[in-house]
Formats: structure tokens, sequence, C-alpha cells
């Protein structure tokens, strides 16, 4: 299996930004369909956002993150970013990146994710 690294985490204030890294390795990224998921305390692991492995086709969980989220593939630097506009506390969560798994199995190791803290 690849291996992923999460960074670009941190603390912000509700409202502030915030841009996750996913850096890939031991396998090329643009031979899935790649997806960002996240989980918060006491709370079960959920998809965020998702992207096909050309980008043809992006997909967010629900409406709120859609019109605040955008999820980037670059493949040649073998990395998936998520670009987080207007967050608010109930952002707040361990983020992580894998391939989707509305198309099969995941593809990479699961890497430690990154933290985010929203503060209100």
């Amino acid at each position: 299996q690849g291996q992923l690294d999460e960074s670009g985490g941190g603390l912000v204030q509700a409202g502030g930004s915030l841009r996750l890294s996913c850096a890939a390795s031991g396998r090329n990224i643009s031979d899935y369909n790649m997806a960002w998921y996240r989980q918060a305390p006491g709370k079960e692991r959920e998809i965020v956002a998702s992207i096909s492995w050309i980008g043809a086709n992006i997909n967010y969980a629900n409406y709120s993150v859609k019109h605040r989220f955008t999820i980037i593939r670059d493949n040649e630097k073998n990395t998936l970013y998520l670009q987080m506009n207007s967050l608010d506390p109930e952002d707040t969560a361990m983020y992580y990146c894998n391939s989707d798994q509305h198309s099969g199995p995941y593809y990479f190791s699961w890497g430690p994710g990154t933290q985010v803290t929203v503060s209100s």
C-alpha cells in the first residue's frame, strides 16, 4: 500500500481559512479517485469531499461544505489539497485523506491526519 502524510491543520478562529495538504508516496494518486475525510471526537469518520482521478467529478458531503471547501489534486506532485474557508467550530476534527471509499477499498495506509481546531 501507499503512504499518506497530511499537513496544514492548526488552530484558527471561526471564519478563518486553512489549506490542508496530503502528500502520497509508494503509489500514484493519479490512479485513484481520492477523498478527504474527518473524524470529530466521539464521532465516526466521515467523508468530506471526493475528486475523480483526473478531477472531472467532484463531490462534497453536504451543502455547507460544498460552499466553503474546495478539493484539489495535483497528480504531478502526487498531492491532494483541501482549501477550507469560512471555518466553523463544527469543522473541528482530525482530517485524513485516502482513496475514495465509494470507489473500492482503501489503496493507501491511513496517515497520521492533521488536526483542525476552530475556536468560536
